[in-house]
């Protein structure tokens, strides 16, 4: 076969995923990734929480649900071959109020459809088993979730890309993508590649990225931070495993919890504020131009006039420790201010529908030649080697990509 160049635009997870995927798979393919950052998986890769998740909150036939599923098989099995942390510490979403185990259930349900592997229901008596200092008036325990460092296997990742050939050209912010006959020019600042085809994987920039391969406008990244407290190292036995809330189906967070992680520390949270920069790891970091974007776009106001009273609460634990651990308390009651310091945040990239909508499931578009992933929030650092396969397949299937 004739050799062809596979440009993959975004040193995340998902990026080096599915360009590992195409070099490893895809006999006569070389692959470049581009970054424009100076080391990979910076952005929402390394401020991730490192849960592995099984599966249980997303719609059953939809694409997070299918591809989270075969995305955890895919990534245990890796984390076990490289030595990588893999540590299945199990999971309770907990229910503390009556009017919460109506959606308890319609959990339990979905992931039984989504084939979450000994998920059980299980009663109060048996969270104090598992959970001594947790809340709680009932749960579903599933013992398969996991924990790992997502950094780390992106790093292992951009070396298989590097051992089968294929290049990682860091430091080479994209500012334009050329249509040319026969392939797609990748533009820097100061320099131009040539591929053949071109996979977009731009995170948090990824719906300007797209616009510059001619994509559209919709959906439009908002992103949202979601800080964290650490609990102090002598409170950290309070918990065992990840200890989470029944999520609100409104939206697509899943509320403050405790995630104990690899290196032995312990988060609480986290919220969900909507950041000023896209890159605004700190309530300090604001972007004119990013603000600006925000507010020209018709669907972040139509988003506020829906769930500003989520906001506003959200926001009042962002400069609050007593309401940030307000409803951490309800489920490990043990756990209060003084037991814990500010830790870190990331920045959710969460597509918008100009309707207002937050886009719930994995979203990616196929304009002629390039392939442009919008919409990847969690689980897709679980799933990103499913999530790989799958854009693989739309690349090679697509008739107007031959």
């Amino acid at each position: 076969m004739a050799e062809e160049t596979i440009g993959v635009v975004g040193a995340g997870i998902v990026g080096l995923a599915t360009a590992r995927e195409i070099a490893l798979s895809r006999p006569g393919a070389r692959v470049v990734v581009f970054e424009k950052e100076q080391e990979v998986s910076l952005h929402q890769t390394g401020h991730n929480s490192g849960v592995v998740h099984a599966g249980i909150y997303y719609k059953p036939g939809s694409l997070k649900a299918d591809l989270t599923v075969r995305g955890v098989s895919l990534l245990r099995e890796y984390c076990q071959d490289r030595a990588l942390p893999y540590r299945e510490i199990g999971k309770l979403v907990v229910a503390v109020r009556e009017d919460e185990l109506g959606r308890m259930e319609n959990l339990y349900e979905r992931a039984r459809n989504n084939h979450v592997p000994d998920l059980r229901r299980i009663s109060r008596d048996e969270i104090r088993e598992l959970e001594p200092h947790a809340g709680g008036i009932a749960a579903l325990h599933s013992p398969r979730t996991a924990i790992t460092d997502y950094p780390a296997i992106a790093r292992a990742f951009a070396q298989d890309v590097l051992d089968a050939g294929g290049e990682v050209r860091l430091g080479f912010p994209v500012t334009g993508v050329t249509d040319l006959p026969g392939g797609i020019e990748v533009v820097s600042r100061q320099e131009r590649v040539r591929v053949d085809r071109l996979i977009l994987c731009a995170g948090l920039q990824s719906d300007a990225v797209a616009r510059l391969a001619q994509d559209g406008r919709e959906p439009r990244i908002v992103p949202f931070r979601g800080e964290y407290m650490l609990l102090r190292p002598e409170k950290r036995d309070l918990v065992r495993g990840l200890v989470y809330p029944v999520p609100d189906p409104r939206y697509p967070f899943l509320g403050v919890h405790f995630t104990p992680r690899v290196d032995g520390s312990v988060e609480v949270g986290p919220n969900a504020v909507l950041a000023l920069a896209r890159e605004g790891y700190t309530r300090t970091r604001i972007s004119p131009r990013d603000l600006l974007g925000l507010a020209a776009y018709p669907g972040v106001w139509r988003m506020a006039a829906q769930h500003w009273r989520t906001g506003v609460k959200e926001y009042r634990g962002s400069f609050s420790a007593a309401a940030f651990m307000k409803d951490a308390k309800l489920y490990v009651p043990a756990v209060g201010v003084r037991d814990v310091v500010r830790g870190g945040a990331g920045v959710r990239a969460q597509a918008l529908d100009r309707d207002g909508a937050l886009v719930d499931d994995f979203r990616i578009h196929q304009v002629g030649r390039v392939t442009a992933v919008r919409n990847a929030p969690s689980p897709a650092a679980t799933a990103s080697m499913a999530i790989a396969e799958h854009i693989a397949d739309a690349v090679f299937k697509h008739p107007s990509a031959s």
